[in-house]
């Protein structure tokens, strides 16, 4: 007999937990519209988070979601192959943030369909899966959803947890509601886990051990496309080829006057230094162009259209899409989130430029990368602006002690590439029916 809740303990939860969502309404549509205020593109797709849809229904579909924009650029290797492999089934991606959103558009355009992922109750998904009538669903990195996992499982829709992570904080965190914990990992087909002591996590909390497979992290498969080499070369030569330049990217609240300090005390060692000041969430860009303002230096804002000349004080990345370019525009990288207790951003995309790479100390989101980093010699880690400023000052004083250690950091990548095919062959064990 196929899985069924059976109306035990995990149905009793996870009928709670909707009730409770459904009370929860009011606020979300609140939330949605506070942030509206300093980001309006909160605003757009707000029916499609309640199962409407203006686009065209489709009959198969291969749906991916990707919550928001570490996870949609971690997607895009694996989603482009899947366009590959599977050229039949149209490709939906979903996510949950603005920003998500415009990651899907700008590194994937016109291969895949953009949608804002569902809200998690029962007729919101079903309303979804009547639509879209998805043939498979990949949830990048640890999405658990109950009803979303649930209404796949009954609609017959193989359901896979892609390049998924779990610590032992989040692990523990579900085993205190255990009983719907083990209601979704059941109905899971199968688990595709970074390391071996998070798959042993995820088996501790129910799932079948035969549905866990070890396949690594698929953001050591990320490559480098042509696009944001030309935007590179372009930015390298508007403000001088001759001119060392550092990274701020993925600022959060509470860094960008860290930076700051760090880059005013640069300033002293090399006073044509140019720093690229990267605020992590658009509502920020307008904040930190008064922070630049108030240190006493010249904000360029990279959306002014104008390319930066040799006489920009501080480039603020104000647009979207422009990252990977903007780490190959420059010398040294600091990767933020990591200053304040966020849990770090990709320290990946740097290294694919084979850069050096500067972070705090709180990388708990991407612990596995910032200790294979550092053992390799290719992280420093840096709690203050003091520190920041003396580790930049050594990386400016020798080019070779910059191109050894950006060389270090392109090698952790190189040595752990292969996740990804090994993703896609659970995937094509699922949809071939290998694994039930």
């Amino acid at each position: 007999m196929s899985f069924d809740e059976a109306k035990g303990p995990g149905y009793f939860v996870r009928i709670l937990y909707t009730f409770l969502f459904y009370l929860l309404q009011p606020l979300l549509l609140l939330r949605l519209y506070w942030r509206s205020i300093k980001a309006p593109a909160y605003r757009d797709g707000i029916g499609q988070r309640f199962g409407y849809y203006n686009q065209p229904a489709l009959q198969r579909c291969i749906w991916v979601h990707a919550v928001s924009v570490g996870e949609t650029i971690a997607s895009v290797p694996l989603v482009r192959q899947l366009a590959v492999l599977y050229p039949d089934l149209p490709i939906v991606v979903s996510t949950t943030t603005p920003t998500g959103a415009e990651r899907v558009r700008a590194l994937l355009g016109g291969l895949v369909s953009h949608v804002y992922a569902p809200y998690d109750l029962p007729g919101v998904m079903q309303r979804f899966i009547r639509h879209f009538q998805p043939t498979l669903l990949v949830i990048i990195e640890t999405e658990l959803w109950p009803n979303m996992i649930y209404s796949c499982h009954s609609a017959g829709v193989p359901v896979i947890l892609a390049n998924a992570r779990l610590s032992k904080k989040s692990a523990d965190g579900y085993q205190r509601v255990e009983n719907l914990t083990r209601n979704m990992l059941y109905q899971l087909s199968a688990v595709a886990v970074q390391t071996e002591i998070e798959a042993q996590r995820f088996i501790a909390l129910g799932l079948p051990p035969e549905k866990a497979r070890v396949t690594g992290n698929i953001k050591f498969d990320m490559q480098l496309d042509d696009a944001d080499r030309d935007k590179a070369s372009a930015w390298r030569r508007a403000w001088g080829r001759g001119r060392l330049c550092w990274i701020a990217a993925s600022t959060h609240e509470g860094e960008d006057e860290i930076i700051l300090r760090a880059h005013l005390a640069l300033l002293q060692h090399d006073p044509a230094l140019l720093l690229i000041l990267v605020p992590r969430h658009p509502e920020r860009f307008d904040r930190a162009v008064e922070l630049v303002s108030q240190a006493g230096l010249v904000p360029h804002r990279l959306s002014s259209g104008a390319m930066p000349g040799a006489d920009a004080g501080v480039v603020i990345g104000d647009t979207m899409g422009d990252l990977l370019g903007l780490f190959g525009a420059a010398d040294i990288a600091f990767v933020g989130g990591s200053l304040i207790p966020r849990g770090g951003h990709n320290l990946l995309e740097p290294a694919l430029w084979s850069m050096p790479v500067l972070s705090g100390p709180h990388l708990f989101n991407f612990q596995e990368i910032a200790d294979l980093m550092l053992e390799a010699g290719a992280l420093q880690i840096c709690p203050n602006a003091l520190d920041i400023e003396s580790a930049i000052v050594r990386l400016l004083a020798s080019s070779a002690y910059r191109q050894e250690a950006g060389e270090r950091a392109y090698s952790v990548i190189e040595q752990n590439r292969g996740s990804l095919q090994r993703l896609l062959d659970v995937i094509a064990n699922v949809v071939d029916g290998k694994v039930a």
